[in-house]
């Protein structure tokens, strides 16, 4: 791929399963700082990683062979099974069966790396599920409210 150039940043969204406030400030940077292994481990890089205790935000790039669909399924997979081998008393922890992916144009990475490391000042005005729509709004994406959640 010596003549291959991408510059494809991602902002990916996805929640725990069912909403459950499960990612408290004593998991949060260990889990982050898994995630990011997971990435780089797949020839990405991580901008950015943040959230709240139901769901979290990363802004990130994989190598140009990479899907969407199998990193996120890779980062899904391998945080949950951290989670379960090593911190104690998660053994319910999981995450939702689906997320978003957009993409992001290098002019407002700044703008979204931001908004990213700032969510719960963001969220003291917007809820997450209300967060959520208007990213789906916003890109005109239709959507099922059965899912929204979930």
């Amino acid at each position: 791929m010596g003549h291959t150039y991408t510059a494809l940043h991602y902002h990916i969204v996805f929640g725990t399963k069912d909403r459950v406030p499960s990612i408290t400030p004593d998991i949060q940077t260990r889990l982050y700082e898994y995630i990011g292994g997971i990435v780089r481990g797949g020839n990405g890089s991580l901008v950015a990683i943040g959230g709240m205790p139901d769901h979290i935000h990363l802004l990130a790039t994989f190598h140009p062979t990479t899907c969407v669909a199998d990193m996120v399924r890779k980062i899904k997979a391998g945080s949950s099974r951290w989670v379960h081998e090593n911190l104690q008393g998660m053994q319910d922890f999981a995450w939702q069966s689906g997320y978003a992916a957009f993409t992001v144009s290098r002019s407002i990475l700044g703008d979204v790396e931001a908004y990213i490391l700032n969510q719960k000042t963001h969220h003291t005005k917007l809820s997450s599920a209300d967060e959520f729509v208007a990213f789906l709004r916003r890109h005109d994406l239709p959507y099922d409210e059965r899912y929204v959640l979930g």
